[in-house]
């Protein structure tokens, strides 16, 4: 096949230029291309051409100068003074209200589902408790709402707007970062720091008033269950029978304790949660208090290990009596000793013992008696010694004891030896408004921890304490009855969880509170998250450790508070 001849000669085309100038455009750039006398080019903008010092003239002199000026363009302040830079974070504007017709702008995302300010108050990226807010559409604490902080971030990258200052309840709207100010957010604010009128509380033990929580379901304010995040059911207990203690409820309701120390205001949180009228949800979680005791305690009392609650109440009893101002010397200086605290006195004689002419041994008691005043807040009674024996049905006898009778350590008369001194006690007047009483079940030796199952049996009301008292007219009429009525009742139940032929059986120990519901005149008996009511007559089954019993006031011919 022949060649295609050319539509065009050769060298008609040489002559012409190419469509696109494979030259640099540098002709608009000012300066660029000019020379000097000599013809050389001039540098621009501290240019170096190729033929300049890189070719030889001074290599080490051209990089100097070149790290120089880097050094100078990084830092903020230069030679010649400060520069007044700002960064891009700093230089954000911020919106200070909301645009008109915007103002519930993002309020349709809150979800209060899944707020839960039971909580410690810890930002979930620093661990920070400065300054924390609440993210009000998934429930995260966050730290700071600025330009850096970890809420901004997260109101960029998950497009999560609404944030509650937890220490002020002020709501914000991120990134704007304007305040909100709606009446919507009001039950938020509410849940955050519940706050009753001191009309409010005074009717809490009066009226009968139930409450729904966001699902829909019915609870009693001030009966709600408590959350066991590991083993700090013992510790529930505790908190359950001091929140139905009126005196002590209404001074951490109502008393301003912002200047006190973490542990009384985590406490007041606490108590005005259980009795919250406008909760979310039917239970409480003390996670927020339980980790100031654990720290305040050294770890003694903390979720992860069980610990028995007499012991813990008679350290957050001396602690929080402390921590309200209260004395170590001066009686009544704060409200745990004007609620608790009574006298005691003690007459304690010693027993020596010696050998006759028959080398026999004689004990003999000294002739002078050491009489003791001291006060307490809490009065422990020793139960018999548990039988050894079972019965003709190979069963363990569980013997069963009434309150008066080991109640009869302190009428004055009946004695208890401790190693060389026998002792006497006897209550002295006034005694307190509200009396605790420590049925000592354990008991520690060498190897074990024993457990005495002996039932108390006890009335719930019309206690009489008279008996056990020192009669004083000046204080109290002489052979008047002084009226106690139960208020709560921590009971002890050993449950079986391993059967091993090598171990054998263990025991894991489970407490309960029972507490009186004086609106309705009924008993309700709380274990962790489980509220139910029990049938009055049937409180003394259970092996109680603890008991609450209050004063009775104002009846005539009951006696006199």
């Amino acid at each position: 096949m022949g060649k295609r001849q050319a539509e065009e000669a050769l060298e008609d085309l040489v002559a012409q230029d190419s469509p696109a100038s494979k030259k640099a455009r540098v002709d608009d750039i000012p300066g660029r291309g000019q020379t000097n006398g000599f013809g050389a080019p001039v540098p621009v903008n501290g240019e170096r051409f190729e033929d300049d010092g890189r070719n030889g003239k001074d290599i080490l002199a051209v990089a100097d100068q070149e790290e120089q000026e880097l050094k100078k363009a990084a830092s903020p302040v230069g030679e010649e003074g400060e520069q007044d830079e700002q960064s891009a974070y700093s230089a954000t504007s911020r919106q200070q209200a909301p645009l008109e017709g915007y103002t519930d702008l993002y309020l349709d995302t809150i979800n209060r589902s899944v707020l839960d300010f039971d909580f410690e108050k810890l930002c979930s990226v620093t661990l920070s408790n400065i300054n924390v807010y609440a993210c009000l559409v998934c429930g995260k604490y966050y730290q700071g709402r600025g330009p850096r902080s970890h809420a901004y971030f997260h109101a960029l990258e998950v497009g999560h707007h609404v944030y509650v200052n937890m220490q002020t309840k002020r709501v914000y709207v991120l990134p704007e970062g304007y305040e909100v100010k709606s009446k919507s957010l009001d039950d938020i604010k509410f849940v955050v720091d519940p706050q009753l009128s001191k009309e409010e509380v005074g009717h809490l033990d009066k009226e009968a008033n139930d409450a729904w929580d966001l699902a829909g379901k019915k609870y009693r304010p001030g009966f709600v269950g408590m959350n066991n995040i590991k083993e700090n059911d013992y510790f529930n207990v505790i908190v359950q029978a001091l929140s139905h203690i009126a005196p002590l409820r209404n001074f951490f309701m109502l008393e301003d304790l912002s200047h006190r120390s973490e542990l009384v205001q985590r406490f007041s949180v606490l108590v005005r949660k259980i009795w919250n009228t406008r909760a979310f949800k039917t239970h409480v979680s003390p996670h927020e208090l339980l980790q100031q005791i654990s720290r305040q305690s050294n770890k003694r009392f903390d979720l992860l290990h069980q610990s028995d609650p007499v012991e813990f109440l008679s350290w957050f009893l001396n602690n929080m009596h402390l921590a309200l101002g209260g004395s170590k010397t001066k009686p009544g200086t704060s409200i745990i000793q004007r609620v608790f605290q009574g006298k005691l006195k003690i007459e304690s004689q010693q027993i020596t013992a010696k050998a006759d002419a028959g080398d026999r041994l004689r004990f003999e008691e000294a002739a002078e008696v050491l009489v003791e005043t001291t006060r307490y807040l809490m009065l422990t009674l020793d139960l018999p010694a548990a039988p050894l024996f079972q019965d003709e049905l190979e069963k363990n006898i569980i013997p069963q004891i009434p309150l008066t009778s080991i109640l009869s350590k302190y009428d004055g008369l009946k004695s208890q030896e401790h190693l060389n001194t026998r002792k006497r006690y006897r209550l002295l007047h006034p005694l307190p408004p509200y009396l605790l009483f420590h049925i000592k079940r354990f008991s520690k030796n060498k190897f074990v921890i024993e457990h005495n199952p002996t039932i108390v049996t006890f009335p719930t009301r019309s206690l009489d304490m008279s008996p056990y008292v020192e009669p004083n007219p000046k204080l109290h009429p002489p052979g008047e009855p002084i009226w106690y009525d139960l208020v709560a009742n921590v009971t002890h139940e050993a449950v079986r969880t391993r059967d091993d032929s090598v171990e054998g059986e263990a025991e894991r120990k489970v407490w309960r509170a029972q507490v009186r519901d004086r609106a309705r005149e009924e008993w309700l008996e709380i274990q962790d998250l489980f509220v139910e009511r029990v049938v009055t007559e049937t409180l003394f089954t259970k092996e109680s450790v603890l008991m609450v019993w209050e004063r009775r006031r104002g009846e005539k011919g009951k006696g006199r508070p």
